[in-house]
């Protein structure tokens, strides 16, 4: 029997103990499935209130059970689905009981989703939507993962292949009417336009969701400086909790401390590094290296003072590659403006908490400006842009072909088509398949 032939279940809601767990079924055998534990099948599509029993008769609970006939389905399969309160014993026992019908047995991670890619429910676009509104944690993640769910990449990416389509047939139609004195021509130049026009077009999204695929990571602010600047308090105050420990010994942290934030709906990572100075303790060493590695490969670094230390930071590469703000601390503590205060891009006082709202306020500002608008962005993931930057690349070599001949520009054209086949999932997409299932959850 093949895995598409089994009949797969798991449990499609949150863990227990919760009050209610949703365990669904798919495949084959999923009517099977509701006959034994509830005695017949309900009328598809409406809920059915009966009690489970197992193999041996015995009540395992009281539940609603739905049942969606093939292929009107999430899967495209016989689907079942079973409420049931949400306790570990109640699971235990009903898992025990599917388990033991001949034919079924537990699904693998993002199985159902996978079935329903393959039953054509969905394309790859919408089941990767799937997986990141499952993981979102910000509202803007959550929009954008709504987006590529309802298809909007995956539409757009079909009528580029249309396009394709239609300016290949033209190319295509030249080549076969060759010998025919001006039709040649006559095809090929207005195919040559709507190439032109879907390279313009497809160039524009790209450009458009430049940082787009971006929002799923975050955005990664490091918070660096001399020792005993207050990173640890300004961490915790813009957590809003104790995250790190806070003491007026230098060296207390002594490791890099990662908080997650939403600031606005932008996904942010606040990261507490050790106190840059120079020591001769190996594990403080340590820390410093790596809270110069961490300021290196952040999105932003801030660098925190005293109101009367230099302003810029010492040298040793703390944002080679990212901005840095100057942060001076300790405004409560301050008893001049000396020490060159003007010059400093925030001045704060992150125990007493002066300051604070100002420089989130220019957080949540650098994030919109990092991340673009993202409502109309289509882009969220480096497979799609790197699928796009192969059609776009295709689409130009297509049109700089003209002059060599009709044929180089119908095999630059399947070659874009192509690579707009990989990014719905239509052609070519096994090598793939499983690097994006394998990262949902069980039970999606």
């Amino acid at each position: 029997m093949s895995l598409i032939d089994q009949t797969i279940f798991a449990l499609s809601s949150g863990r227990a103990p919760s009050a209610i767990a949703i365990v669904r079924v798919s495949g084959p055998k999923a009517g099977d499935a509701v006959r034994r534990l509830c005695g017949k099948l309900p009328v598809p599509r409406q809920a059915h209130v009966a009690t489970l029993r197992d193999l041996d008769g015995s009540a395992i609970d009281a539940a609603v059970t739905l049942w969606f006939p093939a292929p009107a389905s999430a899967t495209g399969e016989d689907v079942a689905e079973f409420h049931v309160h949400g306790g570990r014993a109640v699971l235990a026992a009903l898992f025990e009981a599917l388990g033991a019908i001949d034919g079924l047995r537990p699904a693998e991670p993002g199985e159902f989703t996978r079935r329903a890619f393959e039953n054509g429910k969905l394309d790859l676009t919408e089941a990767e939507g799937l997986d990141d509104l499952i993981h979102a944690d910000t509202d803007r993640q959550r929009r954008q993962a709504l987006r590529h769910l309802k298809g909007l990449l995956g539409a757009r990416a079909e009528g580029w292949r249309q396009r394709i389509i239609a300016a290949s047939a033209l190319i295509e139609a030249g080549i076969d009417f060759s010998d025919e004195g001006d039709v040649s021509d006559d095809l090929v130049a207005p195919a040559l336009r709507q190439i032109a026009a879907l390279q313009a077009d497809i160039e524009q999204t790209l450009a458009a969701s430049a940082q787009s695929e971006r929002l799923r990571e975050g955005l990664t602010v490091a918070i660096t400086g001399p020792p005993n600047a207050g990173k640890s308090t300004l961490l915790n105050r813009l957590a809003r909790r104790e995250a790190a420990i806070v003491s007026p010994h230098a060296g207390t942290t002594r490791d890099v401390i990662e908080v997650h934030l939403d600031l606005d709906g932008y996904p942010v990572t606040l990261i507490d590094t050790a106190g840059m100075r120079e020591t001769a303790d190996p594990v403080e060493q340590e820390g410093v290296r790596r809270a110069r590695d961490r300021a290196r490969t952040s999105d932003l670094v801030l660098w925190l003072v005293d109101p009367a230390d230099p302003a810029a930071p010492p040298p040793g590469g703390e944002g080679d590659h990212a901005p840095v703000w100057i942060v001076r601390n300790k405004a409560d503590l301050a008893t001049s403006e000396a020490g060159g205060t003007a010059a400093a891009q925030f001045t704060i006082s992150a125990a007493r908490g002066d300051g604070v709202t100002e420089l989130v306020a220019a957080l949540v500002a650098f994030a919109r400006d990092f991340f673009g608008s993202g409502e109309m962005a289509l882009v969220s993931r480096a497979r799609h842009r790197t699928l796009l930057r192969e059609t776009a690349a295709a689409l130009a070599r297509a049109g700089q072909a003209a002059q060599a001949g009709d044929e180089l520009v119908a095999e630059e054209l399947r070659v874009a088509a192509h690579a707009l086949g990989r990014l719905t999932g239509r052609v070519d997409v096994e090598d793939i398949l499983d690097v994006i299932f394998r990262d949902f959850c069980i039970g999606k």
